[in-house]
């Protein structure tokens, strides 16, 4: 656990990179290109705890279309702050056979975890698996997977807030923030 002074500090001291406006006006826009490939395929839609659970929130009252909703729990990260070995930690209840999946994600960063999880969901029995983004990070190499749906676009630096954390803080932020270059997370 991040001791509160210390994140407050890390917030005083980052850029905003996103807007709560910015932020707001993508996830409309990632709506409406959803609604129109996906309105009418009654997808599951698969949430990755934890860090998307704030995009899911907002996405979700904007698809108007019928879905059925379920999550998933897979991480790279925990409390840190570069990715480790893949960890499954909550697997879909509902069927995946013969569905349409859409997996929602808050960023997609190296791609590792999100490959992962569209791969175990075709092994699984989807009949397609499609993945939405909130943030892709530009890290100048190529990634195992590019997302169907994207957000924005954030330059290769630790972000955080919209879903996204540093050292378990300020997923609750409506706006996004990068580190300091010269400062450690």
């Amino acid at each position: 656990m991040l001791p509160p002074a210390e994140a407050r500090r890390i917030l005083d001291d980052a850029d905003l990179i996103c807007s709560a406006e910015a932020v707001a006006g993508a996830v409309r826009r990632l709506a409406d290109e959803i609604t129109t490939q996906l309105g009418a395929a009654n997808p599951l839609v698969l949430s990755v705890m934890g860090g998307a659970v704030v995009f899911t929130g907002n996405l979700l009252p904007q698809l108007l279309f019928p879905l059925d909703f379920d999550y998933i729990h897979v991480t790279r990260y925990g409390d840190e702050t570069t990715g480790g070995e893949l960890r499954w930690i909550a697997a879909p209840r509902e069927a995946i056979v013969g569905r349409t999946v859409l997996v929602l994600d808050d960023i997609l960063d190296e791609g590792i975890t999100l490959a992962a999880i569209r791969s175990r969901m075709l092994e699984s029995g989807a009949t397609a698996c499609y993945t939405a983004v909130f943030a892709d990070k530009a890290i100048g190499k190529r990634k195992p997977i590019r997302a169907d749906f994207v957000g924005i676009t954030l330059p290769n630096r630790y972000v955080f807030g919209y879903g996204m954390d540093v050292r378990g803080a300020w997923r609750n932020l409506p706006a996004i923030y990068a580190m300091r270059e010269n400062r450690p997370a």
